[in-house]
This record gives C-alpha cells, structure tokens and sequence, in this order.
C-alpha cells in the first residue's frame, strides 16, 4: 500500500530530507504528463499513486503549482511531474493565472525521462486534434520518448471513433511503423475501456506485400494514415531520432509522429491503469532513487489540505467565484486520539460570495468540508475533523 502523506510539517520535512533507503541496484523513471487543461492529468496521477494528494476539478486550472508524485516498486521509483495544463498568454490572463502556470510544464519537461501526453477522448472539439501548446512541448523536447494516453474512454458511446482518433494523434505512425489498425469490436462490447482496437506496427512502409490483407484494412482507415508516409524519418525507426520541428512544420500537423505507445484507460474509474503502471515500471533505468520509500508527495500537509479544499470550492461555486477565493490555516494540531483538528478560513471578496459559499442553511459549505475531510483522511490515514468558516476579505 502506498504510504500516507504525513501530518505533522517538520515529519514531512524531515522524510523529504532523508536520505533514500535504496536497494543494490536503484532504478528511477521521471515521468511528466503533460495535456490540454482537465484532460485528466491530477487524476491519472492520483490513480497511479493510489492515493489522492493531487487536487482534481472539472474547472480548469485546478492544478496550479509542479508538485512531485512518488511511486515506490520493489527496486524501481516513479516520479510524476503533475504539471498544470498547457495553456497560452491570453488564457492566462483571463483566468488570472500566475507566472509559473505558464512556465512549470516547459520546466518539468526539462527533468523528465519519459512523457505521457494525455488526452479526453470524451471532448468532440478537441480529440481529433493534439493542442498547438503540446505538439509546440513535444517538438521542443524530441528527444525524450513519449506516450500517448487516451483518457475517459469509457464515457465514448461509439468506441469506432478510437480508430479515427488515435490514427489523427498519431499521423498514423507509432514507433517508427505505419500503424495497421485491425478492429476487434464485438457488437456487444461491455468492457468500455478495454482496448478495442488491436493496434499493430506495420513493417516499415516499403516491404509492403501487395495483396497483403492489412492493405484493405488502411485504405479503410482513411486517407489519414496514408498521408504519414512521408513525415521525416519515421519509417526508419528510432536510429536518427526525431527531427526537430519548427512553427512552419507545426502548422499543418494535428498530431505527432513520434509516439512510442499508446494506452486507452479511464482515469477516473482506474479501468487500465495498472497496465499503464506495469509499462511505466518497466521503462525505468538504473539510476539513483530521489526520495525516501516513504515519501508518496513533496508538498507540505499544508499544501496537500489546501488543494483538496481548493478543488470543492472550484467544484461547488459557479465560474468566477473560485479563484477569488484566499484561504487561511487557523487551527492545524492533533487530537488526543491521533485526530487531526483542522479549522480554516476562506476569505471571500465580496458579501455575494459569502452567501453562494455558505449555500443556504450552510448546506454548501458543509458539503466542501464533509468531502474535504473524507479526501484528507485517505491522503493522511487518520480521522480528520475539518472545520471551514467563510468571512468578507
């Protein structure tokens, strides 16, 4: 079982500073998810880890500063990078976003071994199509090997489009390959998020057969994987590696050519998940462990309670409110029993916002702090009694 995030600060300062306890042969794999903002990012990261210290909400920007996620396996230790999603300037400034939302990704690209690209299938308008901020990280940093994942697959009622999509995300290539995408529906496919599509690499694109049987199967697919035949050097596998792309050549492309895999899950529900786990465990190289085994987060108890307070407020109050929002820690110490007291403020600019936060009859606020709590004590591992007040700024 992963272990909890502690609750006293200096405990969790003092484990952040511990020397690893590694085994002979320490292997590690820094791993950075990158995507458009609620593709699922905290939420991937959080099912990985097993425990929730990422905040998750369906408003955007919910994951507002690069905290480190830390899975330890035997001899192996993953970190995730859960970065805030890529957004561009003018977004930015309209959601009021700090500096750092704009330059953590591009930051924690630079650290990373391996990048998941993680995109919601369950999104018309832009599953199709990788955003232009994530080809323009992808096409930065070539070098480093990357993974599509196809996210909340379940919720796609017509699993046939997976075929379109991943064939659009992919240019049609995977791995150096043409991608040959064989169907493998059954018409009645209860499993949503088992992969319904066999995807196999083809053999480079010249020792084609003619009359081979997968030669229907890709004029089928469309023209979409036809037109991948000419990009750079995909068909000669890794030995050149990727070349480098500028704005001219990102103009024209929908997805990236260089994946070495992909994955269908449902973040959400952790449907797949673990297979993910399994091949992000096995990517990792001989290399010095970062962290003690006991260390799941390097964000203070502090840091891990005011984000999953943040995210039910974002949850619960309507577009704007949210981000006006400054909370305050009162109260933080532990109970006779080993319970943890925790009472907070959350200041509120105008008196509008305090009635929407408060709800009527406090059923609002109760509800946050009632969730809030439960998150806590899976996060913590001990009884958690959380009280919010709301006051005017």
């Amino acid at each position: 079982h992963p272990p909890p995030v502690a609750t006293d600060k200096e405990e969790q300062k003092r484990l952040l500073e511990n020397r690893p306890d590694q085994p002979q042969n320490p292997k590690v794999l820094r791993i950075a998810i990158i995507g458009a903002p609620n593709a699922g990012k905290s939420t991937l990261s959080n099912q990985l880890l097993g425990r929730k210290v990422f905040p998750v909400s369906k408003k955007v920007h919910t994951t507002r500063c690069k905290a480190r996620g830390v899975i330890t396996h035997e001899d192996t230790q993953l970190i995730i990078l859960d970065t805030p999603g890529l957004t561009n300037p003018l977004k930015a400034k309209r959601h009021n976003l700090e500096e750092a939302m704009l330059t953590d990704p591009w930051d924690s690209m630079k650290h990373a071994d391996l990048v998941l690209v993680l995109v919601d299938v369950s999104d018309h308008w832009t599953r199709n199509s990788l955003s232009k901020e994530v080809l323009k990280c992808l096409s930065q940093f070539p070098h480093i090997p990357s993974v599509l994942v196809l996210n909340k697959v379940d919720i796609l009622k017509k699993k046939y489009l997976l075929l379109e999509i991943v064939t659009d995300l992919t240019e049609g290539i995977v791995n150096g390959k043409k991608l040959q995408v064989k169907s493998a529906f059954k018409q009645d496919s209860s499993s949503s998020a088992k992969s319904p599509l066999q995807i196999t690499r083809a053999s480079p694109p010249e020792s084609k057969v003619p009359g081979s049987p997968c030669g229907q199967e890709k004029n089928q697919a469309g023209k979409a994987l036809d037109k991948s035949s000419d990009v750079g050097d995909a068909g000669t596998g890794e030995a050149q590696g990727p070349k480098r792309y500028g704005p001219e050549d990102l103009k024209d492309m929908k997805g990236w050519p260089h994946f070495r895999e992909i994955f269908m899950l449902a973040a959400l529900r952790g449907e797949e998940v673990d297979t993910l786990k399994r091949y992000l465990l096995m990517q990792a190289k001989p290399g010095p462990w970062e962290f003690h085994s006991g260390v799941l987060t390097n964000q203070s108890p502090q840091e891990v309670c005011d984000n999953i307070i943040r995210e039910k407020v974002l949850e619960y109050l309507p577009l704007e409110v949210p981000y006006g929002v400054t909370q305050v820690t009162d109260i933080w110490e532990e109970g006779e029993c080993g319970e943890l007291l925790i009472v907070q403020s959350l200041l509120v600019p105008r008196e509008s916002h305090k009635r929407m936060l408060i709800g009527r009859g406090g059923k609002v606020i109760s509800r946050i702090a009632r969730e809030a709590g439960q998150d806590l004590m899976n996060a913590f591992l001990c009884d958690v009694h959380l009280k919010l007040k709301v006051e005017l700024k």
